[in-house]
C-alpha cells in the first residue's frame, strides 16, 4: 500500500470501548479538561448527528481530502473493517456531499460502528434509515467530485481536533469527542468520578424540589465550588 493509504491502525481494547460507551461526550470532554488534556477534544458544534437517538463509539480510520472529493473515502469503506469509526476531513466543504446512502450503506455492511465528515452529506432520509451513526457538518444535494488521492490513516484535523489514527471517537447526541489513544484509560476514570458528582447533583437538586413541594426548610443549593468562589 502506498504512503498515502495506509494500513489501519490496531482497534483500541474493547474492554475500554465498552467502558466509553457509559458516558457522554461532555463527560469525556469535562474528563479530558480535567487532565489538562488541551484542546479538549471536541469536535465543532457544527459537526452534528443525522439521527439524535444513537451513539457511536469505535477506533479512529482517518481520512484527508478536500474540495467534495470523495475518492479516497471509497477505498478507506472498502479497506475498513468492524470496529472502526470513520473520520472524514473534508476541509468543512459545503459545496458538495462527501457520500449518500449507498458508501453509507456499504460501511454498515462492512461493520464500520460509525461516520464523521467535516463536510457535508446527502440522502439524510435513506442516511436516517440506515441506523448506522453518522455525524456531519450540513446536508448538500449536489454529487460528489472523483479525483483522488487524498490520504488515508494519517493523522488529520477535523472539524478543530487532532484525531490519529487510533484514537477513540466517541459521538451521541451533542456532538464528537476524540479521545488519544494514550490517554483513554487516564479520560475514563475522570469521566467516571465526573458522572458521580452529577449524580450527587442531581440528587441534591431533586431533594431541594422534594422540599420547596413539601414546604419543608431548604437546604443548600448552591455546590461547594460555589460558596468557596463567593468566599473568594
Amino acid at each position: 500500500m502506498s504512503e498515502q493509504y495506509r494500513e489501519l491502525p490496531p482497534l483500541v481494547d474493547e474492554a475500554l470501548v465498552a467502558r466509553a460507551m457509559r458516558f457522554g461526550t461532555a463527560e469525556l470532554c469535562d474528563g479530558m479538561t480535567s487532565l489538562g488534556i488541551l484542546p479538549d477534544g471536541c469536535m465543532d458544534a457544527a459537526i452534528m448527528p443525522i439521527d439524535e437517538g444513537l451513539k457511536m463509539v469505535g477506533t479512529a480510520s482517518t481520512v484527508e481530502t478536500a474540495d467534495g472529493d470523495n475518492f479516497p473515502i471509497h477505498v478507506a469503506i472498502y479497506q475498513n473493517r468492524p470496529g472502526y469509526v470513520l473520520v472524514i476531513d473534508g476541509k468543512g466543504c459545503m459545496d458538495r456531499a462527501y457520500l449518500g446512502d449507498l458508501m453509507a450503506g456499504a460501511a454498515k455492511a462492512i461493520g464500520l460502528n460509525g461516520i464523521v465528515v467535516d463536510g457535508c452529506v446527502r440522502d439524510k432520509v435513506g442516511l436516517k434509515e440506515l441506523g448506522l451513526p453518522i455525524y456531519a457538518r450540513g446536508f448538500m444535494q449536489r454529487s460528489p467530485s472523483k479525483k483522488g488521492p487524498g490520504t488515508i490513516n494519517s493523522p488529520i484535523l477535523c472539524a478543530g481536533v487532532r484525531v490519529n489514527p487510533g484514537d477513540l471517537v466517541v459521538g451521541d447526541h451533542d456532538g464528537v469527542t476524540v479521545i488519544p489513544r494514550d490517554s483513554i484509560e487516564a479520560v475514563l476514570d475522570a469521566a467516571e468520578k465526573k458522572t458521580e458528582y452529577e449524580q450527587k447533583r442531581r440528587m441534591a437538586i431533586a431533594e431541594y424540589e422534594r422540599c420547596r413541594l413539601c414546604g419543608e426548610p431548604l437546604p443548600n443549593l448552591a455546590p461547594a465550588w460555589v460558596l468557596a468562589m463567593l468566599k473568594a
